[in-house]
């Protein structure tokens, strides 16, 4: 877009039958029509001197002044049918079991052709209608978040005093949270602390890393539950408590011992896991898939804002994780 205003363009004699928005946008390549008909809607687009409609067929000989940008109304989030399974509720807040494959809110990139539909947020509102605003207009009620493809226990805050109690709680490390993950691969030991920092990747923006040189300080635990000697080759059921809450923290902390989270293809976990070339794939399938991570946010515990009170909170494993470790636990795949 231009950024000198006003603009005047003059019509040319061809261009007679064209209509206003379908001329700019061509006069104009840097914008989209979407954007052309924002411009002319706010009357920052005039034909002549007077406001005109994106439909306006041109003549030829026209003088178009363009007065200034267009100025997007804020997105908003808004509120859509999706069930929901709360696990607690009082009159300050109340905790979701959130499934894999649903986004906590939508990023700020989005349009308003594309807004956040299906997230979390989306079925707060339907579900509440009205939660705290504390972290804007497109993420109210969101005090922290979960990964898209992890499952589990997340807080919501319904007013502005609670979030910013639970916030608080967060920035000093007095909520308790306890994941279950299941990772490719024995540890080398039982139980473990993991404290490298975390950075964005400088190559690959969409992953988290913990070879960068500015990273920001991370801590995660680790508990081995159970070994699997499988058909499919060696695994790890794992309990993770973390003391930070970084973006991708568990995932890029356990890729990094070498025990990337079974699903998690984009920290080094496969697409699937295969039976051992030994192995006769008529007794067993001879591919596992999940099209998930598995990393579910098994439990939860925190103080309740306004009274105080210590609130505990648990959520088994979701079906689709328990189907997998049955797989992998069974020796003939039945």
């Amino acid at each position: 877009m231009p950024s000198r205003f006003p603009l005047t363009i003059s019509v040319p004699a061809d261009a007679a039958g064209q209509r206003l928005d379908q001329f700019l946008a061509a006069q104009i390549p840097s914008i989209s029509r979407a954007r052309v008909q924002q411009l002319l809607h706010e009357g920052k687009a005039l034909v002549n001197g007077a406001a005109a409609k994106p439909s306006l067929k041109l003549r030829g000989g026209e003088q178009v002044t363009i007065l200034g940008e267009p100025q997007p109304p804020p997105l908003r989030a808004i509120a859509e049918d999706i069930p929901l399974d709360v696990v607690y509720e009082d009159s300050d807040l109340a905790v979701i079991n959130k499934p894999a494959g649903m986004m906590v809110h939508t990023g700020a990139g989005a349009t308003e052709d594309q807004r956040n539909r299906g997230t979390l947020v989306n079925a707060l509102l339907h579900r509440f209608g009205s939660l705290s605003g504390v972290g804007g207009e497109l993420r109210p009620g969101i005090v922290h978040r979960l990964d898209k493809q992890t499952s589990g226990l997340i807080i919501v805050a319904k007013n502005d005093v609670a979030h910013r109690k639970l916030a608080q709680q967060f920035s000093k490390r007095e909520v308790k949270k306890r994941y279950v993950a299941l990772v490719h691969g024995w540890p080398a030991r039982d139980r473990g602390t993991i404290s490298t920092a975390i950075s964005r990747d400088s190559v690959r923006r969409t992953r988290m890393t913990t070879r960068g040189s500015r990273g920001r300080s991370a801590v995660t635990h680790y508990d081995v539950r159970e070994r699997i000697a499988s058909q499919y080759g060696k695994f790890a059921l794992v309990d993770v408590r973390i003391e930070t809450g970084r973006s991708h923290q568990i995932r890029v902390h356990l890729s990094s011992l070498g025990h990337p989270i079974v699903g998690d293809t984009l920290y080094g976990a496969p697409r699937e896991i295969r039976l051992g070339t030994a192995l006769r794939p008529q007794v067993m399938p001879s591919v596992l898939r999940l099209d998930r991570n598995f990393l579910h946010a098994a439990a939860i515990g925190f103080r309740q804002p306004s009274t105080g009170d210590w609130v505990d909170l648990e959520t088994p494993l979701p079906q689709e994780l328990v189907d997998v470790l049955k797989q992998l636990r069974t020796e003939d795949g039945s």
